[in-house]
């Protein structure tokens, strides 16, 4: 057929009567199900996909049959408006693993390429994060084609390259990984975005979003459990579709389909589990499903990865530092009034020019507990950048007094040199522990001003931070600190994961951490300063890590 290559087979044509072609050389072909007249537009793509042969797992070789709530999602994308056209561009499928995505994506994927939703010439992509997830979806296409005595007479398949061609129209289909920067020259007529919810940025997305454009009635279906943390690509597109939903938003061409668990929901009732599986009991184990949530019970380590996989929840995989629970359990608020000429240790975690800087206050007291104090900064000109980029709410933050905001587009130390003169002047500051970076800023500033506290260089790898990170788990876990539920101190404490080397040792860690952690970073500062330093005894038990 002109269309060669590694893993190219030989076909045979088989004439399509909604094309015409070849019909000079082989006689009509019968009618196939989905081209049925009466038909909505949605009972033929049902249809197409009914046609089709299930080629894994125990309903292997039976054919496809698509349940109650796998119809309604159809049912949803697929509704046409008077003039007959497909509102629905962008949907979003959402639910635990193991509930039939691929299969579902694949025969959709089909469905768009050589079925009822074709056009002449059409382009169908799969896209994932990577080539081999990408690729999962083209080798379902491959055993659905292979099963079938209709597709696999017209359909050109090219393994190496995973490509597909469809003689009768045309269209192509091609697997893409997350290269977004070749991508500039499609033009999709179809996408499926497989597991969106493990992508670092919304890159490739937004390409073949945009991408989209010069066709008549493009349709993207983003298929993916959960992302583990607020501030995902697919955690933004979920709340846009959620918004959607409430009628907070207006737009028809979004449509959200949402199977997850409660926040608050009991992990391990078998109800909770059918929330985000809603083919639990079906091709979906309910035996497997309650093993690993026994293991999830008996081991904490694996909880987040089940209420993320499982429950298609937005909890990462890595385990947080501290948990919600822990850390609401220290929101008491510090008597300010109180502190006036106490003594206290402070950690300075200086940001590049335009990020968040962090000064926490520590305040021991002789009965081993701590209040902790936080003052935090950004500029002026990027809130808004930093509150689309963070997703939290920067402004209304700094509204309220927990942020403080610096006249301009980055960080000026002048101003963090003022604040810590104006400390110096109301609290008996012992010593500032710090993070090298950029010192060298602020220490000419300091002494300007005449600020003779000393400054103690904070290293932040595991030898220097292990004890400090122990002190603070510690104090939490034993209900000794109150930092007063301050939102950006708690965010940070919420995006935290503590990553040890060989030997046990832990430190905070930036890169695999959920969001910002500058507040967190600067508290082990604080903390172990006071720990290595506070000769009363009842500091024993922490200076004994340090």
């Amino acid at each position: 057929m002109g269309k060669r290559g590694i893993g190219a087979r030989r076909l045979t044509v088989i004439p399509n009567e909604d094309h015409g072609l070849f019909a000079a050389f082989a006689p009509k072909p019968k009618e196939l199900p989905w081209q049925h007249h009466g038909l909505t537009r949605c009972e033929r793509v049902i249809a197409f996909v009914e046609g089709l042969t299930v080629t894994a797992g125990k309903l292997a070789g039976t054919p496809f049959r698509l349940r109650d709530w796998q119809r309604e999602i159809l049912e949803a994308i697929y509704a046409t408006d008077e003039a007959g056209a497909r509102p629905i561009r962008t949907a979003v499928l959402s639910f635990g693993r193991k509930n039939g995505k691929t299969a579902l994506a694949a025969a959709l994927a089909l469905a768009h390429l050589c079925g009822p939703e074709a056009e002449p010439r059409g382009e169908v992509y799969s896209a994932a994060n990577d080539r081999f997830q990408a690729g999962k979806i083209f080798n379902e296409m491959v055993a659905m084609i292979d099963a079938s005595d209709h597709l696999r007479g017209r359909i050109n398949i090219k393994s190496f390259s995973k490509e597909l061609r469809d003689e009768v129209t045309g269209s192509l289909y091609a697997a893409l990984s997350s290269d977004a920067g070749t991508k500039m020259g499609l033009s999709p007529s179809f996408v499926v975005y497989d597991e969106f919810g493990q992508s670092a940025d919304r890159a490739l997305f937004d390409a073949l979003d945009t991408a989209m454009g010069a066709r008549d009635n493009p349709l993207m279906v983003v298929i993916s459990t959960q992302a583990p943390t607020e501030t995902a690509p697919l955690s933004v597109l979920i709340d846009y579709g959620l918004s959607v939903q409430a009628g907070a938003t207006s737009d028809p061409s979004f449509y959200l389909a949402l199977f997850a668990a409660p926040p608050d929901s009991d992990p391990w009732a078998p109800e909770t589990w059918a929330l985000a599986n809603p083919a639990i009991g079906d091709f979906c184990s309910l035996e497997e499903i309650k093993r690993q949530a026994g293991q999830a019970a008996r081991m904490p380590s694996k909880e987040p990865s089940f209420r993320n996989l499982i429950l298609n929840q937005r909890i990462s995989g890595e385990r947080q530092f501290v948990t919600a629970r822990e850390w609401m359990a220290c929101a008491a608020s510090p008597r300010l009034d109180a502190l006036a000429g106490q003594r206290c240790y402070a950690g300075l975690d200086l940001s590049a020019v335009r990020d968040l800087t962090a000064l926490v206050l520590a305040f021991p007291h002789d009965d081993g507990t701590v209040d902790v104090v936080p003052y935090f900064w950004l500029p002026a000109d990027a809130l808004d950048e930093r509150e689309t980029d963070d997703k939290v709410p920067y402004r209304a933050w700094s509204m309220s007094g927990h942020l403080q905001t610096i006249p301009g587009a980055t960080i000026d130390p002048a101003f963090i040199a003022a604040k810590i003169g104006e400390l110096v002047q109301t609290y008996d500051v012992a010593e500032i522990a710090y993070d090298r970076w950029r010192i060298g800023t602020l220490t000419p500033l300091l002494a300007e001003r005449g600020i003779t506290t000393p400054l103690i260089p904070h290293g932040q790898g595991f030898k220097d931070m292990a004890p400090a990170v122990d002190a603070v788990e510690r104090l939490i876990a034993e209900h000794r600190l109150r930092h007063g539920g301050h939102p950006i101190l708690t965010l940070n404490a919420a995006n935290t994961v503590a990553t040890p080397d060989p030997a046990g040792n832990r430190k905070f860690d930036k890169i695999r951490s959920r969001g910002r952690i500058d507040g967190m970073v600067a508290l082990a500062m604080a903390i172990g300063a006071m720990a290595k330093t506070m000769p009363n005894a009842d500091w024993e038990p922490l200076c004994a890590v340090i």
